[in-house]
């Protein structure tokens, strides 16, 4: 998987090293060679920084916001009741992304391939990269899902 998750997500010049954690909805808590701690967030087109060392992410780890934000356990429910469970290399995700308007409701849920999710989510995020906000756009598919 972090060969996959380094070709699609290499644009952000970051080559990682380790998975740390991953979530059920294809979240991904990653070490990159420098030692920095980064968060793949599929459902939002994200791949960011969010710690400069790992004892940094081990205080971030226990706070109430990050745990929350982590586990989305109120959405799990709903997709495990709407989806059934996770079956093996499955991630739960949302049909439209939040950053593009899809809510985390019932009706936006969806099973994918975890692989397809690590690599559509690269590939939209790279096209919305530069865009401001209100921009108008239209995205290119490159893979059926």
């Amino acid at each position: 998987m972090l060969e996959i998750i380094n070709e699609k997500w290499n644009w952000l010049n970051t080559y990682f090293i380790e998975i740390i954690n991953e979530n059920d909805f294809g979240n991904l808590i990653l070490l990159n060679d420098d030692k920095t701690i980064w968060r793949i967030c599929p459902e939002e087109l994200q791949c960011e920084k969010i710690a400069e060392n790992i004892n940094q992410f081990n205080q971030l780890q226990k706070t109430i916001e990050f745990n929350e934000d982590w586990n989305l356990v109120f959405l799990k429910e709903i997709a495990f009741k709407k989806l059934g469970c996770l079956n093996k290399n499955e991630k739960y995700t949302l049909i439209k992304p939040g950053v593009l308007g899809g809510k985390y409701i019932e009706e936006n849920l969806v099973k994918i391939s975890f692989e397809k999710l690590i690599e559509f989510s690269a590939d939209l995020a790279f096209q919305i990269k530069d865009l401001k906000d209100g921009q108008k756009f239209s995205f290119k598919i490159q893979n059926n899902i």
